[in-house]
C-alpha cells in the first residue's frame, strides 16, 4: 500500500493545527514550516474542512484551526477519506481481474494485511501522536513559539 501525499499531507496539517491549538494558521504558514507545495497543500486543506476536520475562515484575520479536539480525530479516519484507494494490489479492490481470482488466496492475505493495518490506524488518534515529550519537539523542529 502506497501512501499518497493527500493523507501524509492531511495527517502533519492536522498535526500542526494541533500544535498551534487556540491559534488560527494559515496555509502559507503550514507548507512554509514543511517545505511543501502550497497549491498541493490548499487541495488538502480545503478536503479536510469539507470533511469537517478543520475550520477554515477567509478574510484578514482568517485561517486555519482543528473542528474537533485532537482525541477525537482518529488517524485511521483522516487516512481513509484521503486515499482514494486502499488496495495494495488490483484484485483487492476488484475481485475477478486477475486469471488467478477463482483459486489464489494472495487476495486474503491481501485483505487480512490490509484489515490489521487498517485497525493500527484506528487505534491511534491524534493527541496520540503528540505526547508532551513529542510535542515540545515537534514544536522546536517546527519552529513553533508557545
Amino acid at each position: 500500500m502506497r501512501i499518497t501525499r493527500h493523507s501524509d499531507y492531511a495527517l502533519r496539517t492536522l498535526m500542526y493545527l494541533a500544535l498551534k491549538q487556540g491559534s488560527v494558521v494559515t496555509i502559507n504558514e503550514i507548507a512554509e514550516r514543511y517545505g511543501i507545495s502550497r497549491n498541493h497543500l490548499t487541495k488538502v486543506v480545503n478536503r479536510l474542512h469539507q470533511l469537517g476536520y478543520l475550520r477554515a475562515t477567509r478574510g484578514k484575520n482568517g485561517g486555519l484551526t482543528l473542528a474537533s479536539a485532537p482525541g477525537q480525530i482518529s488517524v485511521g479516519a483522516v487516512f481513509r477519506d484521503m486515499e482514494s484507494s486502499l488496495a495494495v494490489v488490483e484484485c483487492v479492490d476488484e475481485p475477478g481481474a486477475c486469471v488467478l481470482s477463482p483459486s489464489c488466496r494472495l487476495q486474503g492475505l491481501f485483505n487480512q494485511a490490509q484489515a490489521a493495518f487498517l485497525a493500527q490506524l484506528d487505534a491511534h488518534t491524534l493527541a496520540d501522536l503528540l505526547p508532551p515529550e513529542t510535542g515540545r519537539q515537534l514544536r522546536d523542529l517546527l519552529a513553533i513559539e508557545r
